[in-house]
């Protein structure tokens, strides 16, 4: 425990020895005059304690009251939502089917904005983009309007590379830079440190055109305790979008998504349409962990301090007819 006006404490202990001295040096001469006037001793044990006990109370909450003033703090765990979420967008050209109305990408930054409107300002929001490249467009910040202003600016176009933005998002999260190794090797995961705070949000179809494996990077990722959360925008029957001129199929593959978030510690989140969208944004898992804050105990304190001094009160008029 700690006091933000320790030179308070000093002066408590010097006031409620004076009081105390006070009140002994009183009974005393109470106590004099009792036997000179021949009554000493009938004075029994029952009628003693009525006698001090009223004034023993007030006498307590003195020194209660005194540290109360003196703006007591503890440092308690307390529980909160809290840790860094990278909201990553699929922003390639499969992004603008329209077998999710208005597009699959607009549901999707429509669900993502609904996602850090409910965000507490403890929790981080960054905003990454990935087609057959990623790009952190908006670091991790509690500065939430940024971060939806950073969804209200994407717009899609190219191919699509998971592997890449799971990377990326990872560099971010740690801010170091990591690869996978390009001989096919494990990937070493040593340098990364643990980040069991940090979570990201995948919002894709799921169509991969190429880039570094994905189940090698959600390993990485793994490791380094980074759960990704998946939400797959679009559907089984698909649509066709217009690429250069030419018509190409695109459909939700939830396999692949499935996956990531499997090897992650994450759950998969199918989404038909926008609304759907939306709802599976709000059942994302964020981590709840316990943070040491400092609590002032001042309040508790000086409720005591006044139980007590009502309580004293109350027996000395009871007892006594008079508060002292």
């Amino acid at each position: 425990m700690s006091f933000l006006y320790p030179l308070v404490l000093i002066a408590a202990v010097v006031v409620t020895a004076a009081a105390v001295a006070g009140y002994v040096a009183l009974q005393r001469r109470r106590s004099a005059a009792l036997a000179a006037a021949g009554f000493a001793g009938l004075v029994s044990r029952g009628s003693a304690v009525r006698r001090h006990l009223p004034y023993a109370l007030i006498l307590i909450a003195l020194p209660v009251l005194l540290v109360g003033l003196a703006r007591p703090q503890a440092e308690l765990s307390v529980p909160r939502v809290s840790g860094t979420v990278l909201l990553a967008f699929d922003v390639s050209n499969s992004m603008r089917a329209t077998d999710v109305t208005p597009t699959r990408l607009a549901a999707a930054q429509q669900a993502a904005k609904d996602f850090v409107e409910d965000q507490p300002d403890t929790v981080d929001v960054g905003v990454l983009v990935f087609g057959d490249q990623a790009l952190l467009t908006q670091a991790p910040t509690d500065d939430h309007n940024a971060a939806i202003a950073a969804i209200g600016r994407l717009s899609a176009s190219g191919g699509t590379s998971l592997g890449q933005a799971i990377l990326v998002g990872l560099g971010t999260i740690t801010g170091k830079p990591v690869a996978l190794p390009a001989d096919g090797a494990a990937p070493t995961t040593q340098d990364l440190g643990y980040w069991p705070s940090a979570t990201m949000v995948v919002f894709s179809d799921g169509q991969e055109t190429g880039g570094p494996d994905v189940e090698a990077a959600s390993e990485l990722a793994a490791a380094a305790g980074v759960r990704i959360q998946t939400v797959g925008v679009g559907t089984a029957k698909g649509a066709t979008v217009e690429v250069d001129g030419f018509q190409l199929g695109t459909r939700l593959d939830e396999q692949v998504l499935t996956t990531i978030s499997q090897v992650t510690g994450g759950s998969y989140h199918p989404a038909g349409d926008a609304a759907a969208v939306s709802e599976t944004t709000k059942s994302i898992d964020l981590r709840l962990t316990a943070k040491k804050e400092p609590v002032e105990l001042t309040g508790p304190f000086a409720g005591a301090a006044l139980l007590l001094l009502m309580l004293g009160a109350l027996l000395g008029t009871r007892w006594h007819g008079r508060i002292v």
